[in-house]
């Protein structure tokens, strides 16, 4: 059942509409319901709707929740993705336009990282590396391409980082490859040049609904614009009170461009809140009260009450770490909660150090979010690899990681020369493996390695013709004998079960992901836009990440440590005033408690052997005092949280003498 506004936003479909969508006001379900809407009593063809979100893991349940609400062939021709798997699809279909050949790769980050570093000054240091592929990343992120970054460029680091940039580009023209924030930049610069291919990509798009919408970039608004057009058939579903992607270009003015591209668009409030406690929300509103904006809003919500807001003042992080394992241990035996219920949040990912230590001295099953990704291990990363080369020969990144992968005696120095060879000859380092004229200029035993390596490939391109991608890869497996090389380089039996439970795993993604006639090519493309947090399956642990992964989440019981000045709100946010994002993300953190909220603090921490004193964060001080529990402030509460601490902690002692 939708509330009036909900509704509302459902049924206008005569023009632009902004949906401003507080925290846990029922977005998806308006979304979904439109799209239903759309299809039933506005009978647009589901073909031609796109509703587009920032990860995988909401487009996946978005697709679900959809797949309820209309028929099954109708849910199969929507268009429900990330921004980034959308613009792989727009090149995939439009690659000539893009300039790009059949067949492209899509570099992952460390490809990326690593042709910068081959571009960059001979033994420049990690940050200076960090901070180039930051700015080549703003620029595509600008929709800028080579010529117009140089001509933006203003301080010394922008100039080198504008010239990389030409010489970046001129390196994946010739691999025939694209970097992950090509994926929205190519497609733009398509749309914005070709009005042929604008027309039709617009009738394609008859309708989109954008999730998320204060996290877009210039890019990814130019790219909406775009496609809608000027008749603005779209829905945006966002919340500028949650916009905490600044860093990594999102710019929260594009909520107030809308209204200026669009002066006809319509604004819809959803404030009523289906997570929160009122006391929660109270909380929230007044916090969130202290930034500006263009659209007031004031959630409200029908809920319970809830329990006071509890602030612990501790000694020093490892003190907190302590306090919060007792409160859990705590919730768990009087709460009856499940672990999946309570989530530990943090600014930054060192805070999770000590807050681990206790809760495995407590005994308390946790969840790291932001470990290894799947995608981001070795063997996984080497087959992916071969599976490029096989749709685009000219992926050079690629050849280099796996040529030599199994060992087949192929150095540095026979690589190194390969390449000049290559360059000379305008072609692919692979295709300056099956040249005679290339390998009489090498020594013999890498010469034939090399030979041996590209015919090797043929003969797997040849398989790849009629198998599906995940038969491929068993294929890959058996031909480079690379289960053999795991094997032989993993003494561990353990860890070497692991390796080849991961390779069988990453066949299984495939499986799950054909749809009709993909190359495997086309599906390591959509592999590389997964990330490690759509696929997060921690069972009934203790959640614990950064405030930035916790958006979109909701939990009975939330706490969230480091609660002082110079943490939250970031000491470089506070030297140069940039404390409203800082107060956002403090707004998205309390957002995420359904029943309890836990804010703690640390009086003091240690830098380099020097103690530094803190004081609360300033964020403490915008909320309601009446709705706050100091902890030592009230001797009666007080009393009665350690009487249950005590309680618990012998209904734990008992149950270990049980055992």
């Amino acid at each position: 059942m939708l509330n009036p506004q909900q509704l509302a936003a459902v049924e206008y479909c005569e023009g632009p509409l902004l949906v401003l969508a507080g925290a846990g006001s029922g977005k998806t379900s308006v979304i979904t319901q439109k799209i239903a809407w759309l299809i039933g009593r506005r009978h647009v063809r589901p073909a031609r709707i796109a509703a587009i979100t920032f990860t995988n893991k909401a487009a996946r349940e978005m697709r679900e929740r959809i797949g309820k609400l209309i028929s099954e062939e109708a849910a199969k021709q929507l268009t429900v993705s990330t921004f980034h798997a959308m613009g792989l699809k727009f090149l995939q279909m439009e690659h000539e336009a893009a300039g790009l050949r059949r067949g492209f790769s899509v570099l992952d980050a460390d490809d990326s990282a690593g042709i910068v570093k081959e571009l960059a000054p001979k033994g420049a240091k990690n940050d200076v590396l960090f901070g180039l592929r930051n700015l080549l990343s703003r620029y595509k992120n600008g929709g800028l391409n080579p010529d117009q970054a140089l001509r933006s460029a203003r301080t010394p680091q922008e100039m080198d980082a504008a010239t990389i940039y030409q010489l970046y580009q001129n390196r994946l023209e010739a691999y025939n490859a694209v970097d992950f924030d090509d994926l929205i930049r190519l497609p733009l610069a398509v749309l914005e040049g070709n009005e042929e291919v604008r027309a039709r990509w617009q009738e394609k798009m008859e309708y989109l609904l954008v999730d998320e919408y204060q996290d877009t970039n210039d890019a990814q608004y130019r790219l909406l614009k775009m496609l809608a057009g000027e008749r603005g058939h779209f829905t945006c579903v966002g919340d500028d009170d949650q916009s905490i992607y600044a860093w990594r270009g999102a710019n929260p003015e594009n909520i107030d461009q809308l209204g200026r591209d669009w002066p006809q668009l319509r604004v819809i409030k959803l404030e009523q809140n289906y997570r929160c406690s009122r006391r929660v929300l109270r909380a929230a509103n007044r916090l969130i009260a202290n930034n500006p904006h263009l659209h007031e809003k004031k959630l409200w919500s029908d809920l319970a009450e809830g329990p006071p807001i509890r602030v612990l003042e501790c000694k020093d992080s490892e003190h907190e770490a302590e306090r919060l394992a007792g409160i859990l241990t705590t919730l768990a035996e009087k709460h009856k909660a499940a672990w999946s219920d309570i989530v530990i949040l943090y600014r930054g990912n060192f805070q999770a150090r000590p807050l681990e230590k206790a809760l495995r001295l407590a005994r308390v099953p946790y969840h790291l979010t932001g470990a290894l990704s799947f995608l981001d291990r070795v063997e996984v990363k080497d087959l992916l690899c071969y599976l490029r080369l096989l749709t685009n020969p000219s992926d050079d990144a690629a050849f280099i990681r796996v040529v030599n992968v199994p060992r087949r005696e192929i150095g540095a120095t026979t690589l190194e020369k390969l390449g000049q060879l290559a360059q000379a000859q305008h072609s692919s380092l692979l295709d300056a493996s099956r040249s005679d004229t290339v390998l009489r200029q090498l020594s013999p035993r890498p010469a034939a390695a090399l030979a041996g390596f590209a015919a090797m490939l043929d003969e797997l391109r040849s398989a790849s013709l009629h198998q599906s991608a995940a038969e491929l890869v068993e294929t890959v497996l058996s031909r480079t004998q690379y289960a053999e090389h795991l094997a032989a380089n993993t003494p561990d039996v353990v860890t070497r079960d692991r390796k080849i439970g991961n390779l069988k795993e990453l066949a299984d993604w495939f499986r799950a992901m054909q749809r009709g006639r993909q190359s495997a090519g086309d599906l390591a493309g959509q592999l590389a836009l997964l990330s490690h947090a759509d696929r997060d399956e921690p069972g009934n642990a203790v959640r614990m990440m950064t405030l930035h992964a916790a958006k979109g989440l909701e939990f009975r019981f939330v706490f969230i440590v480091g609660c002082e000045d110079g943490t939250l709100p970031h000491e470089g946010a506070i030297d140069e005033g940039r404390t409203d994002e800082e107060r956002r993300l403090m707004y998205v953190g309390i957002t995420r408690a359904k029943e309890m909220l836990t804010l703690s603090w640390s009086a003091r921490s240690s830098r380099y052997g020097e103690v530094i004193q803190h004081r609360a964060s300033r964020f403490l001080d915008e909320l309601p005092p009446e709705d706050l529990h100091w902890d030592g402030k009230d001797p009666e509460a007080d009393a009665e949280i350690r009487k249950d601490t005590a309680q618990s902690h012998l209904a734990k002692i008992a149950a270990l003498l049980g055992q």
